[in-house]
C-alpha cells in the first residue's frame, strides 16, 4: 500500500439502524460525514439515546475538518450536542438540517459556541485536500441531500438517503442526471444507502400517502390525530394539505412538533394558509369533525403525547369515541413491541388507529433493490462500500452490486471501526479504531459497567448490607440488617435473611483485636453471602454493603 492512501472509517451506521457517521482521511485530514444516534434497544435498560464512539475522531480532533450533513434526520444529527463540545469544528448542513440542528443545540446551551454552514445543492466547498459538493436527492424529508467529494486519488459519491421518487411532496427529485455524469468522469467509491436492500421493486411515491390522508380527512366522522416524527416536514405538509381541503383545522401538539413545525414555515420548506393552523386552547371548543392534530409519538417514546394519550394521561388530547389516530411510521427494529402497546392501548381507549399493517400510511424514504441498482449503474464506481444498515442488508447490497458487474473484490462490507484503505491500484482493510456504543443517559453519557450493573438488578434484584461496627476495636455491633429490593419478599424468605445475617456476622468477627480495613469487609460480605445465596435460590442479586462506625 502506497504512504498517501484514502482512509474510509465508518464509526456508525453499519451493522445497524442509526448513529450514522462516516470518517475520510487523506493526508493527515479528516472529514466526518453525519452524526446521528440511534435508539436504545431493549436490552439497554435506562438509556435514552445510543451515539457513535468519537475516540478515533477525539484523539485526533486537531485534524478534523468539520462534519458535513446530508440531511436533517436525527439518525444523522442527534449526536451533534454531545460530539461537538468535544471536537469543536464547522458543521455544513442544508438550511432545513441547519435549522433542526439549531432548535438541538439551542437545548443543549451549544447554539452560541457552535459554528453552522448552510449548504445547497450546486454548492462547493474546498475543506483540505477535499473538493465537497452537495447534490439534490429525494428521501422523507426536504432539502436531503448526497455528497461528491473530490480527492487527490480520486472521486468520492456518497448517497445519502435516498429513493427515485418521482411525484415527491416538494417536487424535487434525485439528480440522476449528476450520477450519470460522475459515472462517465469516472468515480473512485461509491458510498451507498443499503436500508432497504432486501426490499424487491421500487419504493412507492409519498404521493400515495397524500391520497390516503385525504381520504382519512374526508371520511373520518370525529377528530383526526396524525402521530408522525417530528422532523417529518413532508408528512406534516401533506396533513396540512388534506385537512384544509377538508374545512379542518390544524392543531400541532407536542414541544419538538411545535418548535419544528415553526421553524419551517418560517424558512419556507411548510406552507400553511392564514387561519389553518389553530391554537390549541381551542381544541376543546371545535366541532370534532373539524378537527386534525398533529403530534409525535410513533415510536413509542413514553412521553410522547401518543403514549400519553394511549394511556388516559395526556391533559389536552383524551381519547373520544370516533377519533381516527393515524400512526405515518415505521416502527424502527427493536421498537416493535413498543410500538404494538402503544396501538393496542389507543384501541382499548376506544379510538379507530389506522397503522403501516392496515392502511397505506407511510411510505418509507429508502432506495428499493432497483433504485439501488439504477445508482451502481450510473456511478460505475471502482469500488463500492454499502452503508445504513443491518448487516444483512449491507450484505444484500453488495450482492446487488455483483450482479451489475462490480468485482466482489472491489465491494466491501465494513463494519464500525473497521479502515478501509484504498491507494493507487488497490484496496485493503488494514485495521481497526474503536467503535463501541456510547449510551447517553439523560444528559451524559454511561459506559459498559453501568449498563452490566442495569441488567444485573433487572435480573437478580439488590441486596443491602448494613454492617455496624465498633470504631476502637473493629468488631460488628449486633446482627446486619439486610435490606432486599426485587430479590426476596422480607416477610416470605425471613429464615433465609437470618441465616444470611448470621453467616455475615461469623464471617467477620473473628475475634482479632485488629480494625477490619473497608476493602475486606466488602469483598468478604460479596464473597460469602454471594456464594451463600446462590446455593440456596440459584440467583445473584448485587450486594452492597455498607459499614456504619459507631
Amino acid at each position: 500500500m502506497s504512504t498517501e492512501t484514502l482512509k474510509v472509517i465508518p464509526l456508525g451506521g453499519l451493522g445497524e439502524i442509526g448513529k450514522n457517521m462516516m470518517a475520510l482521511e487523506y493526508g493527515g485530514h479528516i472529514l466526518v460525514i453525519d452524526c446521528g444516534l440511534m435508539f436504545p434497544q431493549e436490552e439497554m435498560l435506562g438509556v435514552d439515546l445510543v451515539i457513535p464512539d468519537i475516540t478515533y475522531l477525539r484523539d485526533n480532533r486537531e485534524r478534523v475538518l468539520g462534519i458535513l450533513i446530508t440531511h436533517g434526520h436525527e439518525d444523522h444529527t442527534g449526536a451533534l450536542p454531545y460530539v461537538l463540545p468535544e471536537l469543536k469544528v464547522p458543521v455544513y448542513a442544508p438550511p432545513l438540517a441547519r435549522g433542526l440542528i439549531s432548535l438541538k443545540l439551542k437545548e443543549h446551551n451549544l447554539l452560541r459556541s457552535a459554528t453552522l454552514e448552510s449548504v445547497r445543492p450546486g454548492d462547493e466547498l474546498a475543506l483540505g485536500p477535499f473538493q465537497v459538493g452537495f447534490f439534490q436527492v429525494s428521501h422523507s424529508i426536504p432539502d436531503a441531500t448526497g455528497l461528491v467529494i473530490d480527492t487527490p486519488l480520486g472521486t468520492v459519491v456518497h448517497s445519502g438517503d435516498f429513493k427515485l421518487d418521482h411525484t415527491p411532496v416538494d417536487g424535487k427529485t434525485t439528480d440522476l442526471g449528476l450520477l450519470a455524469q460522475l459515472g462517465r468522469r469516472g468515480v473512485l467509491l461509491l458510498l451507498s444507502d443499503s436500508t432497504y436492500a432486501e426490499v424487491p421493486g421500487y419504493t412507492p411515491s409519498e404521493k400515495t400517502v397524500g391520497e390516503t390522508m385525504d381520504r382519512i380527512m374526508a371520511e373520518a366522522e370525529g377528530r383526526v390525530i396524525v402521530a408522525t416524527f417530528a422532523s417529518h416536514i413532508s408528512r406534516v405538509q401533506q396533513v396540512m394539505d388534506a385537512a384544509g381541503k377538508h374545512g379542518r383545522r390544524v392543531y400541532v401538539v407536542g414541544r419538538s412538533m411545535i418548535e419544528n413545525v415553526n421553524m419551517a414555515l418560517e424558512l419556507g420548506y411548510l406552507e400553511a394558509p392564514p387561519g389553518l393552523i389553530a391554537k390549541v386552547d381551542e381544541l376543546r371548543s371545535s366541532p370534532l369533525n373539524r378537527i386534525a392534530v398533529i403530534t409525535t409519538g410513533t415510536q413509542g417514546e413514553p412521553t410522547s403525547v401518543l403514549v400519553r394519550m394511549a394511556h388516559g394521561d395526556h391533559r389536552l388530547l383524551k381519547v373520544i369515541p370516533g377519533d381516527t389516530v393515524v400512526v405515518s411510521a415505521s416502527p424502527i427494529p427493536g421498537n416493535e413491541q413498543v410500538v404494538n402497546r402503544t396501538i393496542n392501548n389507543l384501541f382499548k381507549e376506544g379510538a379507530q388507529v389506522l397503522y403501516g399493517r392496515v392502511a397505506n400510511v407511510h411510505v418509507h424514504g429508502h432506495g428499493s433493490q432497483e433504485e439501488l441498482k439504477m445508482l451502481l449503474s450510473l456511478v460505475k464506481p471502482r469500488y463500492m462500500v454499502p452503508v445504513h444498515g443491518e448487516y444483512r442488508h449491507l450484505m444484500l447490497h453488495a450482492q446487488l452490486a455483483k450482479t451489475l458487474g462490480i468485482s466482489p473484490d472491489h465491494t466491501f462490507v465494513l463494519e464500525n471501526g473497521d479502515v478501509l484503505e484504498i491507494g493507487e491500484g488497490e484496496a485493503a482493510v488494514t485495521g481497526r479504531v474503536n467503535s463501541d456504543y456510547v449510551y447517553v443517559d439523560g444528559l451524559g453519557d454511561v459506559g459498559n459497567i453501568v449498563l452490566r450493573d442495569r441488567k444485573h438488578l433487572s435480573r437478580d434484584g439488590i441486596l443491602v448490607a448494613i454492617i455496624v461496627v465498633d470504631k476502637r476495636t473493629g468488631h460488628i455491633v449486633g446482627r446486619p440488617d439486610l435490606v432486599s429490593r426485587g430479590f426476596a419478599d422480607i416477610d416470605e424468605a425471613q429464615g433465609l435473611l437470618d441465616e444470611a445475617r448470621d453467616l455475615i456476622a461469623k464471617g467477620l468477627d473473628q475475634g482479632g483485636k485488629h480494625y477490619a480495613e473497608w476493602s475486606f469487609v466488602n469483598t468478604k460480605v460479596k464473597n460469602d453471602l454471594g456464594q451463600f445465596l446462590y446455593e440456596r435460590t440459584k440467583r445473584r442479586p448485587m450486594i452492597l454493603p455498607i459499614v456504619m462506625e459507631v
